[in-house]
């Protein structure tokens, strides 16, 4: 990590930025309120030989030990905020989001956009593809689903978020939903990760329901580091002990996340409270 001086010219980000892809490595700035910082990602022994304060506009050169970089606050002091369609994410503000878990037709599409966004959600949510535990449960509607969250969008003047399951169908989602989710049962899958972030969208992150905070961050990297820098941090809920409960809800991950890392982070309630009751969601 490369710390820039408050008074360091675009000149001097420049030049730092060509001598780091002159020794093969890759580089991301980051532009603060006070300073610019460049992340430099590559062979750490080749890096470190360089003599970065010596260059003009630099104030120091800190190596950073996290496999998760340029998602570390390390990187990036300040908090990264997120805007869609005037909705702004990541900033301290509430931003409900809620909608039906998968878009079954346009009556129930719009009856269930029409409850929420009257009960104050910002976002709305619903999937045209659905990953099932039985290949025989109903997969989503496809294209179909996502033109009927588009119609959706327009008439309750609010973005939406749709899950993508398979590499091959980023491009088709992406054009659609302003906002991409990765479920939980992907938060692994680092080809999908790859394409989704080199597309424009901002991007849900859902935690893998076994995953540890380092690897969910270390998936986030893999986006972050093709240049997709709107990513959202889903808390969801992990696999415990616990029966009473379909997820344990794992609450701590809040701040910990706040302190590790600059990215927006999201608690989504429902799979934890997902129990067939009525009166715990």
């Amino acid at each position: 990590m490369i710390v820039m001086e408050p008074a360091a010219r675009d000149a001097d980000i420049a030049a730092v930025v060509a001598r780091i892809s002159g020794v093969g490595c890759d580089s991301h700035v980051s532009r603060g309120q006070e300073r610019a910082v460049i992340g430099a990602v590559g062979d750490q022994a080749r890096l470190q030989q360089l003599p970065w304060e010596a260059m003009a506009g630099v104030e120091r050169a800190v190596p950073v030990l996290k496999s998760f970089k340029l998602v570390s606050r390390d990187f990036q002091p300040e908090n990264t905020v997120i805007e869609i369609r005037g909705v702004k994410i990541g900033d301290g503000s509430f931003t409900p989001m809620a909608g039906p878990c998968a878009v079954e037709s346009r009556e129930q599409l719009f009856r269930s956009a029409e409850a929420v966004v009257k009960a104050g959600a910002r976002v709305l949510r619903g999937d045209a593809f659905k990953p099932r535990t039985s290949p025989y449960a109903f997969q989503g509607l496809g294209e179909a689903g996502l033109a009927l969250m588009a119609e959706a969008r327009e008439e309750f003047d609010v973005p939406f978020v749709a899950e993508v399951l398979d590499p091959r169908d980023v491009e088709l989602v992406a054009s659609y939903a302003d906002i991409l989710r990765i479920g939980t049962r992907n938060m692994s899958n680092y080809t999908l990760l790859t394409e989704v972030g080199r597309q424009p969208n901002p991007v849900q992150l859902k935690r893998g329901f076994t995953a540890s905070i380092e690897d969910w961050l270390n998936a986030a990297e893999f986006m972050y580091k093709e240049g997709n820098h709107q990513i959202m941090m889903v808390e969801r809920g992990i696999r415990t002990f616990e029966t009473a409960s379909r997820n344990t809800l794992d609450i701590t991950a809040v701040p910990i996340l706040k302190k590790l890392s600059h990215l927006p982070v999201i608690v989504d309630p429902s799979h934890s409270g997902d129990t067939g009751t009525s009166w715990l969601p």
